[in-house]
């Protein structure tokens, strides 16, 4: 390996972090690359803008690496069980995340694995508690006039179960990993009635003026969470799946941008997991429905809508350095039906990490030896 070298300290040096190096005396023993870093080869000569303009950034470049995870309700426990598979297969793989984006049911998820709640006990709190979190009672019924004039769950026993794993005083920015949490809000609260809008929220912990640090942990699940017509908006949030049911491309986003991630396209690795998805369709070509009709398939038909596209983005920009892990469920299983738990966790537990899925140049295996 000729071309490759290690810089000498000293002037060359000093602006080494700026540019992404890490320097080391000439002659000095190269240790082990860092956790995250893949070897590049280095011509001598080279300058570190030279270098950086032709995405060769010294001896070592750092890796980054995103996790995006779906919305689906109940379905979440298909991704948790999968990732219970994945860090059971590959030990070590939520500490290399640098980066977790999620939505609705998947924020939730993504805020408790950067607190550090392990996989296999969110299997349980969706096998344990699933019931309880979609527990509409009778007197909430009467109170909303049988979901007429309410939503169809009540958020309390939510809040219950997030308080249990995330804590009631836990902000983002207490959290041991960045994380990146689509949610709608309502109204900005504009002073100039001009620029009075609602708009897409996405709560992040980055460093910087826009920063949700500060926000708790708490609030910012039950906002991506708030599914209409499911449950109340809450602090003026609605679900995040509204915008980004799939928050990859956001994800994606806020690793490039210069005030946030500050990442450069060919140094990140994303996988993209899913809830299972519904084989959904209306039967007719000429509708004339109304609000009554259209009401639930609408929530339905935006959330699903823009899945696609967040994948299709994705895949175009980052090419084989994205993967998606999902399933077309053999059978319909609604967000809010947790009598179906015992089935979700079986279809998760039956996805084939062997074989390629979806739109995939390599199997889960196979693209995990080579970027993961």
């Amino acid at each position: 390996m000729a071309n490759q070298r290690v810089f000498t300290s000293g002037e060359k040096c000093k602006d080494a972090g700026q540019y992404g190096f890490i320097c080391y005396e000439d002659g000095a023993k190269t240790p082990e690359p860092p956790l995250n870093y893949r070897e590049i080869s280095l011509k001598t000569g080279d300058t570190f803008p030279e270098i950086k303009e032709r995405n060769r950034l010294g001896k070592w470049r750092r890796v980054y690496r995103i996790l995006s995870l779906d919305g689906g309700g109940i379905k979440g426990l298909f991704t948790a069980t999968l990732l219970d598979r994945i860090v059971g297969k590959w030990k070590g793989f939520l500490k290399k995340i640098d980066l977790v984006a999620g939505t609705s049911t998947g924020g939730i998820i993504a805020l408790a694995l950067a607190r550090g709640v392990s996989p296999k006990r969110l299997v349980r709190l969706y096998e344990d508690r699933g019931k309880n979190i979609f527990d509409d009672s009778w007197l909430d019924d009467v109170l909303d006039l049988f979901t007429v004039v309410g939503a169809e769950y009540d958020n309390k026993n939510l809040a219950k179960e997030l308080k249990s794993v995330l804590g009631d005083r836990t902000t983002l920015a207490d959290l041991g990993k960045h994380v990146v949490i689509p949610s709608f809000d309502l109204d900005n609260e504009a002073k100039s009635k001009k620029r009075r809008m609602w708009k897409p929220k996405f709560f992040h912990n980055f460093s910087g003026g826009d920063s949700d640090g500060d926000e708790l942990a708490m609030d910012v699940a039950l906002a991506t969470s708030a599914a209409p017509t499911y449950f109340p908006a809450h602090n003026g949030y609605i679900d995040g799946g509204v915008v980004a049911n799939n928050p990859a491309m956001a994800a994606l986003a806020q690793a490039l941008d210069p005030k946030t991630g500050d990442q450069q396209l060919v140094d990140i690795r994303l996988l993209s997991i899913g809830t299972g998805t519904n084989t959904t369709y209306i039967d007719k070509k000429d509708l004339n429905w109304g609000y009554a009709q259209w009401v639930k398939p609408l929530v339905e038909l935006m959330i699903d809508g823009n899945m696609g596209v967040a994948d299709f983005q994705c895949r175009q920009l980052l090419g084989e350095r994205y993967h998606r892990l999902d399933m077309v469920l053999p059978q319909r299983i609604k967000m809010d039906d947790p009598s179906k738990v015992r089935v979700i966790k079986e279809y998760a537990a039956r996805l084939s990490f062997v074989k390629k899925t979806n739109s995939n140049r390599y199997s889960l295996v196979t693209w995990m030896t080579k970027y993961g």
